[in-house]
């Protein structure tokens, strides 16, 4: 009995569970050898912190310390109750407390320099129960940017990035990366004991001045002409692999209006998008004598339709 718990831990004999706790936290960051490297001080000052903690954090033990002490001694004390063996306090006092009931049999060992499970989150779950060694980790990622074309990112592309070595590192782009999103290169960040952690490039994709990516959609716009939007047409339009399609424009349509022409958007692992083709009416801006006079035509025959009917009335606040 030649320990005094209480002193090591600097809490009186009647402190409370949370008292305990609290000065076990504190001084187990200050001597954990993790931070103490090659201080074998901290490390026996740690042991007896640990094993101070093991004995007054369970009711049953910390009783049967006080016990003993109380006696004035006459055994040795053994963090762990009857998990002690034979030779432990059960030989001596019998059934006087409780038997093998302590929370630490079996489990948290302070003699050996572990630490109590519920205070793993003190220095990280690389900290085994029965000694310091530290999980090997991977060495830390690296960042990098690059910019690629629009037709890069739809059917992908490898790009090199050039070390300040001069060594090139072979980034492969898949089909279908959207602007924004990031490429992870393995092992080609900083190397660690664990081997070398990732390279993570982050891709800007270029604009392309007729397709725009919504999703896995693309949406273009095409002009179609009076005519055809009246009537009805089929126009053709340009995909992204390089074909055409014919694209029904039914009569009456206006301008603005969105067609879909399924699975001709953008081809990812998950599947492929559509194209949505937005018709615009172009308007000639100079006519001949016989167009002016066909639309003169066109605008007597119409006379009586009121293409505005009711817009003062949606305007009203």
């Amino acid at each position: 009995m030649d320990k005094d718990f209480y002193k090591i831990l600097g809490v009186a004999k009647d402190a409370s569970d949370a008292d305990i706790k609290k000065a076990y936290r504190k001084l187990a960051r200050q001597h954990h050898p993790d931070t103490n490297a090659g201080n074998a001080a901290a490390e026996k000052k740690f042991k007896d912190i640990s094993e101070a903690y093991s004995v007054l954090s369970d009711p049953d033990e910390r009783q049967q310390y006080d016990a003993i002490r109380a006696m004035g001694g006459g055994a040795r004390f053994a963090p762990g109750g009857a998990g002690a063996g034979n030779g432990g306090f059960e030989d001596l006092f019998g059934g006087l407390f409780t038997g093998n009931t302590g929370r630490h049999a079996g489990g948290f060992n302070p003699s050996a320099g572990g630490i109590p499970p519920e205070f793993a989150d003190l220095f990280g779950s690389g900290f085994g129960q029965t000694g310091y060694q530290r999980t090997p980790q991977k060495g830390a990622d690296r960042t990098a940017s690059t910019s690629i074309s629009f037709a890069g990112s739809i059917r992908g592309t490898t790009i090199g990035l050039r070390e300040p070595s001069g060594e090139v590192i072979d980034v492969r782009v898949p089909a279908g990366i959207k602007d924004g999103q990031k490429v992870r290169v393995r092992g080609k960040g900083q190397p660690g004991a664990a081997g070398n952690g990732d390279l993570v490039v982050t891709v800007a994709v270029q604009p392309h001045p007729f397709y725009t990516r919504d999703g896995d959609n693309l949406r273009i716009h095409v002009p179609v002409t009076f005519p055809e939007a009246a009537l009805g047409a089929d126009v053709e339009v340009p995909t992204i692999d390089g074909e055409r399609v014919r694209v029904r424009v039914p009569a009456g349509t206006p301008s603005g209006r969105t067609l879909r022409v399924k699975g001709k958007g953008v081809k990812t692992s998950k599947g492929t998008g559509d194209l949505l083709v937005t018709i615009d009416v172009a308007v000639p801006k100079n006519l001949n004598k016989e167009a002016e006079a066909a639309v003169k035509a066109f605008a007597e025959a119409t006379a009586g339709a009121d293409v505005r009917e009711g817009l003062a009335a949606k305007a009203r606040l």
